[in-house]
This record gives C-alpha cells, sequence and structure tokens, in this order.
C-alpha cells in the first residue's frame, strides 16, 4: 500500500510539475525544489493518479510539430522575399507572430528540461533507493545532470544562430525585447531576410533538440518505471515473510506435561 501510494505522488507530481513550471528558470530552483517537497509529502494527491509521464511527452510531441510548422512556414516567407524588395506590413506581422510562438517553444522546453531535472534531484534526496538505482547512463551520470548538459547546449546554439544575425541571447528571451528586435529589423529588406534566416535555423535546432529531449524523458519515466517494479518487489516478498511468520502452526503442548522454567 505504501509504495502505491509513493508511485501515485511521483505520477502526480510529474504531470502538476508540467502545468505549473514550463516557464521555470534556473533563478527558481529553490522555490521549485520547496514544491516538489510539498508535492511528494501531500497524501491528498494519491486520489489523483492517473496521470503520467505519457503526459509530458504528448507536450514535447505537440509542440515540437509546432516547431516543425513555423520551421516550414518561415521559409515560405524566405522564399517569397526573394521576389519582392521588402515583405509587406501584414505578412510581416505574421512573421512577428511566428518568431514569438518560437521564442515560447524555446521556453517551454527548457521548462519542460528544469522541471525533469529538479525531480531527479528531489527523488535522490528523498528515497535512498531511487538515488542508489543503477542505470544504464554513461558516467555514473544522474538524469539532472544530463538535462542540465541538454539545457547548456540548447541555449548555446541558439546563442550562435543569433550572433549570426547581430542579435544577442537576451534579445531573445524576453518577448517585449524580441518584438523591439523583429521591428527594427523589418525596416529593411536585408533585415528581414536575416531574421527569416536565423528563424528558420533556429526552428530545426529545435525540431531536433525536441526529440532528443523526448528520448531522455522516456529514458528516465523507463528507468523510475523499474525502480517502482523493483520497490514493489521487495515489499511483497516483506509481506510474504511477514505472513508466514505470523501463520505458522503453533504445536499444542502435550498432555502431561507441565510448562515449567528449568534452571
Amino acid at each position: 500500500m505504501r509504495l502505491h501510494c509513493l508511485e501515485g505522488k511521483i505520477l502526480m507530481a510529474f504531470a502538476t510539475c508540467i502545468l505549473t513550471t514550463t516557464s521555470a528558470t534556473a533563478g527558481s530552483a529553490t522555490g521549485a525544489a520547496t514544491e516538489w517537497t510539498q508535492l511528494l509529502n501531500n497524501g491528498e494527491l494519491v486520489s489523483l493518479v492517473g496521470q503520467s509521464g505519457e503526459q509530458i511527452k504528448n507536450q514535447i510531441t505537440q509542440i515540437n510539430h509546432l516547431a516543425e510548422q513555423i520551421q516550414n512556414q518561415l521559409k515560405i516567407y524566405e522564399n517569397m522575399l526573394q521576389n519582392t524588395a521588402r515583405l509587406p506590413t501584414h505578412i510581416w506581422g505574421q512573421v512577428e507572430h511566428d518568431l514569438n510562438e518560437l521564442r515560447d517553444i524555446v521556453d517551454q522546453g527548457q521548462g519542460i528540461a528544469f522541471s525533469m531535472g529538479n525531480a531527479d534531484d528531489i527523488l535522490q534526496q528523498r528515497f535512498k533507493s531511487y538515488a542508489d538505482f543503477k542505470t544504464n547512463l554513461p558516467g555514473n551520470e544522474t538524469f539532472s545532470s544530463i538535462y542540465g548538459t541538454w539545457s547548456n547546449t540548447n541555449r548555446e546554439t541558439i546563442a550562435g544562430a543569433l550572433r549570426a544575425a547581430s542579435l544577442t541571447a537576451d534579445q531573445f528571451d524576453h518577448e517585449e525585447d524580441t518584438m523591439t528586435s523583429l521591428r527594427t529589423m523589418s525596416e529593411t529588406a536585408d533585415g528581414q531576410l536575416k531574421a527569416l534566416q536565423v528563424g528558420h535555423e533556429i526552428a530545426v535546432q529545435q525540431v531536433a533538440q525536441l526529440q532528443k529531449l523526448r528520448g531522455l524523458i522516456s529514458q528516465q519515466i523507463t528507468m523510475m518505471s523499474t525502480w517502482l517494479q523493483s520497490e514493489q518487489t521487495e515489499q511483497d516478498l516483506s509481506q510474504a515473510r511477514l505472513e508466514r511468520f505470523f501463520d505458522a502452526e503453533v504445536k499444542p503442548i502435550p498432555q502431561g506435561q507441565d510448562m515449567e522454567p528449568r534452571w
């Protein structure tokens, strides 16, 4: 029973973390860790079991499809620009919308990686059996460290693409800064072309990076399921031994034999 409750808390925590922390950043690590601890301590969440890590993978699939759509659309705009001096205002407005959606996709991917890495940290802190569980990760790494590497690599590739268009990562981090940069670039055909090219490159990168992220999540969920199964097996074995001990036959005392202390 205790393990079933634990499984329910963990699965619900996975579902809840995506609903509440997809826009999480490294600066909120302490607060997020506190929230995870509260989730794992809250027995009321057991009744909400039924949601699992599959929801997270489904969300990754959805935003990956959106990144592919944006990638294709930006290429169409780039081809249009080759036949005109400058994209008209109403078309450029759609470009801005697509590029801002792309920025949101990047944020969601980073938030998911942060949440999953944070989950790994908290589970290792709370459950020794989880921390000691052997995985196939290279160099005794943890999922938390691997998510951190993924996140840093993703940000570095985006920064490289932005530098090619004389932009900085800071200008892409916030919606207002992104829109200001895009409006400035829209004033010339060369600026529009650079914006379309860098947007297309980032979209291509996100499609690839989100596929890697989905693979990491699948691997982590598989590992967690194996860990939970091993915990359940150990619980069942302990219960069976306990029942066998208490169900053991009690032999009666033969008649005529007195129970007395022997010194």
